[in-house]
């Protein structure tokens, strides 16, 4: 027998946000000019309290092992966050500190999925849902959503997509990459459906506090029926600019966070030491004001797309992405190539205009693109002008 990697090595897709991140930094340490709108990463700092807090346990020696789990104080902050910003109420128990959302979601996925189980995914999606749920063995289920729903799964559809095979729906509010937000009354349509439903709810609201206007409502709250069987799952990465630190949670159902523990402490064991010491002290340091930069970015970019020849864009209410409509545009010609799909229309922006962009084929939304305004009003300023004399030389 020939030495070869492992089916589940051979059939994972790599990261496509990932991919064009580290294609665009290729170019720019090549010299090239090229805005990076493609990684969804806040160009703030991390608060400054939490790094020092890192700072302090460094020099004190905590770098050490700890709990599996996490460290007891930062778990008991989560829960603190949880019940007076959620309404949502844990004991130690029913928290599990990881490394990174990301983590938080790969442990469920393996704890939950067995070969052959399906979990429903609502398109768009973040791009790694449907491929940590092939890596555990389960089918993805794809239910597709546009702007006319403003990019929201339906009570019908989520109840047709329901089946005896079903072990868990993910609902992401606000949403990477549209930036929908579920309303409370949307969540009880869908609370609805899924109280019968022999399966489990993962929440991701890593997103949570990155909103506009509008409510964030854990679907965990609606009653103690959703709660008992809600998976959910946050992070510091995107609400406190800490996405090195990696840093991410899970709450939930006792008897699934015990499982969870036992598969971590076989994979990385404890999340960084001095990392869970930074978290306890982020999550008393949110900056209210990155939300209003945020919210003027957006509606820059908004205006200027929605002034762009052959562009549509819905208006988001979360999180820092805007997932324009590019349909009208396939089929084009950019100095004599054609633009046949998305992924060929960000490449030519990334080659011919500099402008780096994640096409929507990967969040299941060929017709889309995802453009991130985590990045500086300058940067933003000449990602729009570059995109807006590209598409001034697309043919129809």
């Amino acid at each position: 027998m020939g030495l070869s990697l492992s089916a589940r090595a051979r059939g994972i897709a790599p990261s496509p946000t990932l991919s064009i991140d580290a294609k665009t930094k290729a170019m720019v340490s090549r010299g090239e000019q090229v805005i990076n709108l493609s990684v969804g990463e806040p160009d703030f700092q991390t608060p400054p309290e939490a790094s020092l807090a890192a700072v302090g346990a460094i020099a004190a020696g905590f770098t050490k092992y700890t709990a599996v789990a996490g460290i007891m104080e930062l778990r008991r902050r989560i829960i603190r966050k949880l019940e007076q910003e959620n309404g949502l109420r844990y004991e130690p128990d029913e928290i599990l500190v990881s490394v990174g959302a990301k983590h938080s979601l790969f442990n469920i996925m393996l704890t939950l999925v067995d070969l052959g189980d399906e979990v429903i995914i609502p398109a768009p999606y973040w791009v790694t849902y449907p491929e940590q749920v092939r890596l555990a063995g389960g089918v993805p289920v794809i239910l597709p959503t546009d702007e006319s729903t403003g990019f929201k799964v339906t009570p019908g559809q989520l109840k047709e997509a329901l089946g005896p095979k079903t072990k868990a729906v993910i609902l992401n509010s606000p949403s990477n990459p549209t930036g929908a937000v579920y309303r409370r009354a949307e969540l009880e349509a869908l609370a609805e459906v899924l109280r019968p439903a022999d399966c489990y709810v993962i929440s991701d609201e890593i997103y949570e506090k990155l909103i506009y206007g509008v409510e964030h409502v854990s679907i965990a709250s609606l009653d103690e029926e959703i709660f008992r069987k809600t998976l959910v799952v946050n992070g510091f990465s995107k609400a406190f600019s800490m996405t090195g630190w990696r840093l991410g949670y899970t709450a939930g159902p006792k008897d699934v966070i015990k499982a969870m523990t036992s598969l971590q402490s076989q994979s990385t064991s404890n999340p960084t030491s001095i990392a869970q010491k930074a978290g306890v002290v982020a999550l008393d340091h949110f900056d209210p004001d990155v939300v209003e930069e945020f919210r003027a970015r957006r509606d820059y970019v908004l205006e200027r797309l929605r002034g762009m020849p052959y562009i549509s864009c819905a208006e988001p209410e979360g999180a820092f992405y805007l997932f324009p409509n590019v349909s009208r545009l396939l089929g084009g010609r950019y100095r004599g190539q054609t633009i046949d799909t998305s992924d060929r229309l960000c490449e030519l922006l990334l080659e011919e205009a500099r402008v780096s962009l994640v096409p929507g084929s990967g969040f299941g939304a060929p017709n889309n693109i995802r453009l991130s305004y985590a990045v500086s009003r300058v940067d933003l300023e000449i990602a729009m002008e570059r995109m807006e004399a590209f598409l001034g030389e697309v043919e129809r």
